[in-house]
C-alpha cells in the first residue's frame, strides 16, 4: 500500500479520528464493555511506561537539559524581581 493512501483510519483528519474514538468508547461504555482501570493496574502501567522511556538515554539527556534551562531561567527571574524589590525598597528609604 502506498503512504499516501486516502484509506484508513490513520490518514484521516486527527478531530474527525477524535470525533469516531469518542464514539467508540461512548458505546463501550453505554454497553459496559469498556475496561476499567483499577489503582493496581494503573500503577503498573505508569511503571512500565516509566521504565521504557527511562531506557532510551538520548530522550532522558533532552528533557534533563529542558529542566535545566527552565530551571535557570527561574532563577533568573526571581533574582531579577528581588534587585526591583530591593531598588523599591532602597527609593521609598530616600524618599
Amino acid at each position: 500500500m502506498s503512504e499516501n493512501s486516502k484509506r484508513g483510519f490513520a490518514s484521516m483528519d486527527e478531530n474527525k479520528q477524535r470525533e469516531i474514538a469518542s464514539k467508540g468508547g461512548k458505546a463501550a461504555h453505554a454497553k459496559g464493555t469498556a475496561h476499567q482501570f483499577t489503582s493496581d493496574e494503573a500503577r503498573e502501567a505508569g511503571r512500565k511506561g516509566g521504565k521504557t522511556v527511562s531506557e532510551d538515554r538520548e530522550h532522558m539527556a533532552k528533557i534533563g537539559r529542558e529542566g535545566g534551562k527552565r530551571s535557570r531561567k527561574k532563577e533568573r527571574k526571581q533574582d531579577e524581581s528581588l534587585e526591583t524589590s530591593q531598588e523599591q525598597q532602597q527609593e521609598e528609604i530616600q524618599n
